[in-house]
């Protein structure tokens, strides 16, 4: 079979490595890649947006399968084109994956379906946002745009002032350009974070192992928000009987709730749940593999992974096993100095041998070849990710590994997993 990944990051990296352990693969095609998936597929230097250059590559290349992993074209309806030309493919058609691709469509589906998530209200006018802010006066408070604004589109106000000017920043100045036209102003929930990612056609609803992300770019959950610093698997929080309730009253809920507006979901569905102390509730639904909690979780899974993406497309992912093991996982990101801002690029990596370490797996999010050299090319750069029976031993185990690389002004945060051991102690007893 002939496979092609669209996407060029950490994410797709994890995917492919994946795709590749099933024997009827002969090559992979990634579109656009990057300088360590070369080490593992064929980059060809189309964006993933590109949905003219996507379609004629797959129909020119005769792709069997192909595998749509960024929000942007799935969004854009990549999957709906590919079909179009007779080429099967794993994800979303546009009209389901606007559950990511509009924010208002998502809390406006959960609220019509009695689906659990922060009280909101949704605004295209700054000022009556802006009114209806001040007479609530309950802070903090969470302001959404809309649309796809990479992962940066959700701003947390302090105060009043904050609000102000989050609400100028995204609808006023447009930083996120027409994502911005719409916002939803939520209330602010507390209790822990958990990542589900869930396999689903539409009839059955599979969820993977949990995991938990670390979004602030430094230790002790300080500094700016970013894409990811890194990531534990399974979340010691999400417990079995939790794991029920979210079956009960979120996940199956939100299936259905797709097929009964017609927008039938067929792909990977993420769940961002917070643990309130009202039960469990949705941050926010994602289209697709999260980035950086694939990292963690496609490690854990034993059962073949084309094989259950080729069932989902199909139709038929109740006829296939999806089995994980009981180990856990550890994913620390190194990136680079300045990264979530300004950071440089085209830095040597030293390290690595034809991409790896002993040890680990090792994702490349931003490389790229120079020269026959690895270099930076991203703020994210390498994902490192180990596993073993323990949490400690997995934690452990990726920051051995992640010793081993260097690049100059390298990042990385040193207390992933700690949160998730703390709870785990607690647990105990201890």
């Amino acid at each position: 079979m002939k496979l092609m990944v669209v996407g060029g990051g950490g994410r797709e990296h994890a995917l492919i490595k994946k795709l590749r352990e099933n024997p009827r693969v002969t090559e992979i095609y990634a579109l656009p890649g990057n300088g360590g998936i070369s080490y593992d597929a064929t980059c060809v230097p189309i964006a993933a947006t590109d949905l003219d250059g996507i379609t004629q590559f797959a129909q020119s290349h005769e792709i069997d399968f192909a595998v749509v992993a960024p929000d942007d074209p799935l969004v854009l309806g990549a999957v709906d084109r590919l079909a179009e030309v007779g080429i099967p493919a794993f994800g979303p058609r546009a009209n389901a994956a606007i559950i990511e691709g509009s924010k208002v469509f998502s809390k406006n589906l959960m609220k019509k379906y009695h689906i659990p998530t922060a009280e909101y209200e949704v605004f295209t006018d700054p000022m009556a946002a802006e009114d209806y802010i001040e007479a609530k006066n309950r802070f903090p408070v969470v302001i959404k745009a809309d649309g796809l604004a990479l992962g940066k589109g959700v701003l947390i106000a302090q105060t009043m002032e904050e609000a102000r000017e989050a609400l100028h920043t995204i609808m006023t100045d447009k930083i996120f350009g027409k994502s911005g036209n719409s916002v939803v102003v939520e209330e602010f929930l507390t209790g822990p974070e958990v990542s589900v990612l869930a396999f689903t056609d539409g009839e059955t609803m599979i969820p993977m192992v949990s995991s938990m992300d670390h979004k602030r770019a430094m230790d002790g959950d300080q500094g700016l928000n970013t894409g990811g610093m890194g990531t534990i698997a399974p979340n010691p929080y999400y417990t079995p009987e939790i794991a029920r309730e979210c079956m009960e009253t979120i996940f199956l809920p939100t299936m259905k709730a797709m097929n009964a507006e017609g927008r039938t979901f067929r792909g990977c569905l993420y769940f961002g749940l917070m643990l309130t102390p009202n039960g469990p509730k949705v941050i926010e639904y994602n289209c697709r593999f999260g980035d950086p909690e694939t990292q963690v979780v496609l490690p854990l899974l034993k059962s073949d992974l084309l094989t259950i993406m080729e069932a989902t497309a199909e139709g038929r992912l109740k006829e296939v096993p999806v089995e994980f093991s009981d180990e856990n996982a550890c994913c620390v990101v190194l990136a680079s100095g300045g990264y979530p801002t300004k950071y440089e690029k085209g830095l040597p990596i030293s390290g690595l041998t034809d991409g790896n370490v002993p040890g680990a797996l090792v994702y490349h999010a931003g490389t790229a070849l120079k020269d026959g050299q690895l270099v930076t090319s991203g703020g994210r750069v390498l994902g490192v990710t180990a596993t073993a029976p323990s949490l400690p031993q997995a934690i452990d185990a990726a920051y051995a590994a992640a010793k081993q690389i260097t690049f100059p002004a390298m990042q990385m945060r040193h207390d992933i997993g700690q949160r998730a051991l703390k709870a785990l102690k607690s647990d105990q007893g201890v």
